[in-house]
């Protein structure tokens, strides 16, 4: 701890600017002038850290990280230390300080009665240090076992799985139906909150270290289930919880309301300057002059506001059927536990109104093309929420994206072909060391866990590569940072 009293002399956080928005609607790179701090901005930042002898910051991480010492390391200028003992816990610390909704800023001791240390700010700080100072060494492992593994899917948890395990020498082909490597992170976030070349450069440096991606190969249909058993020694599955949660509501079968996995991707592309557009130069789903609903006010919904305004929508909507957060945390929630409260994203302060407590009822339609949608408030009665009488509205809808969550992996197709099963709630089952019923074939991440968080993802991506070593060898010397019941699911 190199400032003892950093936490006394320094009580405000600090955080980079965000570009103004009428300058940052006008392009998609990311919303800040810039990413990173002045150097001695940041080390005061890290002072911060009161060095807590119970650090519930750990708590707080799936991953582990280890965040009081790198914090220290900063203060002191260390940089090299600082990012050997974050790369320790995390094999992606650009992506998680850009995407990471920070539960270990929430469970800081310092954020009891002061604003938390900015944790997620220095660690991409951290990262982006360790970038500038030169392309990141590729981890050449010291010797090859001989074994093969496939991954199966190419988002955080695949790509933490592959890089591990290429690491502990075995040859490993991480395989992704879409036309590039990154799975949501390429696609479904957008570049105004991750610009698709910070993903590139990792790639870069994991094929360095050996691991071969095979992009737009749909494992189950390209390559049977079979000949992926027969090919590899090990599988892990990673394929994510890709079944959207949809609206059975009358009009649902109109023209122009979409899933947001159906929106997202598109403007992704066309942004990157992927040819995926119509005669008149847009993408096929695009907000352009558009009156947009989305429904479901999580992190799609606000990717979802941020892109449709980007694109010049006329007016925007994001329906939220639970009410409002309160303004500072919820009793509900106590310090360590991740607060519930109300929470601001860049695209929020850009445009668009919130609405709470609402609910759909019907969309409405002229020529086969949705044109208004009707809802009404609701309250929740003995569990369930019902209308609230005299509360219906009517509002013009163009464009209707469904930003709802998911409710599980795709049971046909591969899973159902490998033989894995499936839990109540949707999603491929495993035991305690990420293993399926199929000898030989794990499940790492959303595809096994649901719809969760990015630390999340990479946590037990990195947790099921041990057990796959392990599998595959009699013992490993990986790290493994959770296990499946190693806590409730979030």
């Amino acid at each position: 701890m190199a400032d003892p009293k950093g936490f006394l002399k320094h009580t405000e956080r600090e955080l980079p600017e965000r570009r103004p928005v009428d300058l940052r609607i006008m392009d998609w790179k990311e919303v800040y002038e810039s990413t990173t701090l002045p150097e001695d901005d940041l080390k005061t930042q890290a002072s911060r850290c009161m060095g807590c002898g119970i650090p519930f910051c750990h708590q707080g991480c799936p991953l582990g990280n280890i965040i009081p010492e790198w914090n220290d390391l900063v203060h002191r200028g260390r940089w090299d230390a600082a990012v050997d003992r974050l790369h320790a816990t995390n094999n992606f610390p650009e992506f998680t300080g850009r995407l990471c909704p920070a539960p270990c800023e929430g469970s800081c001791v310092l954020g009891i009665n002061q604003p938390a240390v900015t944790i997620k700010q220095i660690e991409v700080e951290i990262a982006e240090k360790a970038w500038e100072d030169g392309p990141m060494d590729p981890v050449i492992p010291s010797f090859r076992t001989g074994q093969s593994v496939a991954v199966v899917g190419s988002g955080p948890a695949g790509l933490a799985a592959a890089q591990q395990l290429t690491r502990a020498g075995h040859s490993v082909t991480v395989f992704e139906r879409d036309d590039r490597i990154g799975g949501l992170m390429r696609y479904g976030i957008p570049e105004f909150k991750m610009e698709k070349e910070i993903i590139d450069r990792r790639l870069a440096q994991m094929e360095a270290e050996g691991t071969v991606f095979r992009a737009g190969v749909n494992v189950g249909k390209d390559i049977t289930a079979s000949q992926l058993r027969g090919e590899f020694d090990a599988v892990v599955l990673c394929g994510g919880a890709t079944m959207r949660r949809d609206l059975p509501v009358p009009g649902r079968e109109l023209d122009g309301i979409h899933q947001a996995m159906d929106y997202l991707p598109l403007a992704n592309k066309a942004a990157v300057g992927d040819p995926v557009v119509d005669s008149d130069g847009l993408p096929e789903i695009h907000a352009r002059d558009k009156h947009v609903i989305i429904i479901g006010g999580g992190d799609t919904g606000a990717d979802c506001l941020g892109t449709a305004t980007r694109q010049g929508a006329k007016s925007v909507k994001s329906f939220e059927i639970m009410p409002r957060p309160p303004a500072t945390r919820a009793a509900s929630t106590p310090w360590p536990v991740y607060p519930l409260m109300f929470r601001t994203a860049s695209a929020h302060e850009e445009n668009g109104e919130r609405v709470y407590s609402v609910s759909t009822a019907e969309f409405l339609g002229e020529g086969g093309h949705v044109t208004a949608l009707k809802g009404s408030e609701v309250k929740m009665v003995d569990g369930r929420f019902e209308p609230v009488p005299g509360t219906d509205f009517e509002y013009p809808a163009d464009l209707v994206l469904l930003a709802m969550g998911f409710t599980g992996a795709q049971k046909t197709g591969l899973c159902s072909d490998l033989g894995v099963d499936f839990s109540d709630r949707g999603n491929v089952d495993r035991d305690d060391t990420y293993a399926t019923n199929v000898d030989g074939v794990f499940v790492a991440g959303d595809m096994g866990r649901g719809q969760s968080l990015i630390v999340w993802a990479i946590a037990e991506g990195r947790a099921a590569a041990a057990s796959v070593d392990r599998f595959l060898m009699g013992e490993t010397a990986l790290p493994s940072p959770v296990r499946p019941t190693d806590v409730a699911q979030r």
